[in-house]
C-alpha cells in the first residue's frame, strides 16, 4: 500500500510540472504573438504616415510652383533621337508629375520662332535649339540661359542642289537658296559664302522649314537647299548633289534652354529635367536596338538608313570647354558676319560652366 501511494503521488508531481511547462511555454508563445500583433499596427501607421507626408511634401511643391503645365518644344529633324524617345516614352510627363504637371508639346522648326515663343512664355525650355538661335536671342537682349547640351552634328548639316555645277560659293552667288533662319543651317550656308569673302547679301536666302525646302528643290523653284537629318539622307539617295556638309564649317552645336527667370524661379524643374535627360540617355543606351526601330517609325525611315545618321551625333548632354570655345566661335563668326550687332560672351550664357 505504501508503495502504491508513492507511485501515485510521484506521478502526480510529474504531471503537475509537465502542466506547468506546458502552460508556460503556450505563454510564451501568446506573449510572442500579442507583441507581433502589437508592432504590425504601428508599422502599417509609420508607412502610412510617411505615405502621407511624402503625397502633402508633393502637393506642396505643385502649390508652390504656380504652374499647371510645362510647353516643350518638339523637333524630330534633323535626327533629334532624345526627343523622339522621350515623347514615345512618357518620360517628361513621369518626370514632372511629381509636381503635378502636365508636359505639352510645341513642334516649332525655326530656331527664332523657338526663342520666341520661350521669350513670350507660351513655351517653358526649348528641348532641342540652335546654338546660333541661342546666341541671336541673347544678343537681341532676350533672357536665355543654356541649361546643357544637346547634341553635336556637323556632317548631319548639309546643302544640296540639282546642279552639279554648284560646287564653290562663288557659283552660288545669285542662287535662290532656302532654309530655316536662325539655326545651324542657316549658319552653315553663311560660313561657307565666307570661305569666298561673299555673305548672305549675295544670296537671294528664303526662310523655310526643311520639309518645305526640299520640296521646293524637287519643284524646282529652289536652286539650293539647305537640308539636314532624314531629309538630307533623303536627297542624297534620291540622287541629289550635295554642294557641302558642316564638316570643318561649323560645330552644330544645338542645346537645351530655358530663361534666366525660370531656372532662377525654378531650380527643381531644372533639376529634374536634367535627371530626365539622364533617363533618356539610359534608356538609348540599354535598349539600342528599340531607339533605332522607334526613330524609323517616327521619321519613316528604315532601321539602317537611322543607323546610318546616328554615327554622326554626339548626344552627350554634359557642357564642354569644347562646347563653350565652339559656340564663341559661332557668336564670333555672326557678329563677324553682320548677324548680331554686338559680341556675346558665351559663357554668360550657361546657368553651368
Amino acid at each position: 500500500m505504501k508503495k502504491l501511494l508513492a507511485v501515485m503521488t510521484a506521478i502526480g508531481v510529474g504531471a503537475a510540472v509537465l502542466s506547468g511547462c506546458g502552460q508556460s511555454q503556450s505563454g510564451e508563445s501568446q506573449a510572442q504573438e500579442t507583441q507581433g500583433e502589437s508592432q504590425s499596427p504601428e508599422a502599417s501607421e509609420t508607412e502610412g504616415q510617411e505615405a502621407e507626408e511624402s503625397t502633402a511634401e508633393e502637393s506642396a511643391q505643385a502649390a508652390e510652383l504656380d504652374l499647371d503645365k510645362l510647353v516643350f518644344t518638339y523637333v524630330t529633324a534633323p535626327l533629334n533621337v532624345p526627343s523622339i524617345i522621350e515623347k514615345n516614352q512618357g518620360i517628361f510627363s513621369d518626370a514632372f508629375a511629381q509636381y503635378g504637371l502636365e508636359v505639352e508639346y510645341a513642334e516649332i522648326t525655326s530656331g527664332a520662332d523657338q526663342t520666341q515663343a520661350l521669350a513670350s512664355g507660351d513655351v517653358q525650355v526649348l528641348y532641342a535649339v540652335g546654338g546660333s538661335s541661342v546666341i541671336l536671342s541673347a544678343a537681341n537682349g532676350a533672357d536665355i540661359k543654356i541649361v546643357d547640351m544637346y547634341s553635336r552634328s556637323p556632317k548631319a548639316f548639309s546643302m544640296y542642289a540639282k546642279d552639279e555645277s554648284l560646287t564653290t560659293p562663288e557659283s552660288l552667288a545669285g542662287k535662290t537658296i532656302a532654309g530655316p533662319v536662325g539655326t545651324n543651317l542657316h549658319e552653315l550656308l553663311a560660313a561657307y559664302l565666307a570661305t569666298a569673302d561673299m555673305t548672305i547679301e549675295d544670296v537671294n536666302y528664303v526662310n523655310m522649314s526643311i520639309p518645305d525646302a526640299m520640296a521646293g528643290l524637287e519643284g524646282g523653284s529652289l536652286d539650293v537647299a539647305l537640308l539636314a537629318g532624314a531629309t538630307a539622307y533623303q536627297a542624297e539617295q534620291a540622287g541629289y548633289h550635295m554642294v557641302t556638309d558642316g564638316e570643318g564649317l561649323i560645330d552644330a552645336t544645338i542645346a537645351v534652354a530655358v530663361t534666366g527667370e525660370f531656372a532662377q524661379e525654378y531650380p527643381q524643374l531644372v533639376e529634374t529635367l536634367k535627371e530626365a535627360q539622364q533617363s533618356i540617355a539610359d534608356f538609348m543606351e540599354a535598349n539600342e536596338e528599340e531607339t533605332m526601330e522607334i526613330v524609323a517609325g517616327e521619321l519613316d525611315l528604315d532601321v539602317e538608313a537611322v543607323k546610318d545618321m546616328y554615327a554622326d551625333y554626339d548626344f552627350g548632354t554634359q557642357v564642354t570647354d569644347s562646347d563653350i570655345a565652339g559656340l564663341q566661335k559661332t557668336a564670333d563668326f555672326m557678329l563677324d558676319a553682320q548677324m548680331i550687332e554686338s559680341p556675346v560672351d558665351v559663357s554668360t550664357l550657361f546657368l553651368e560652366k
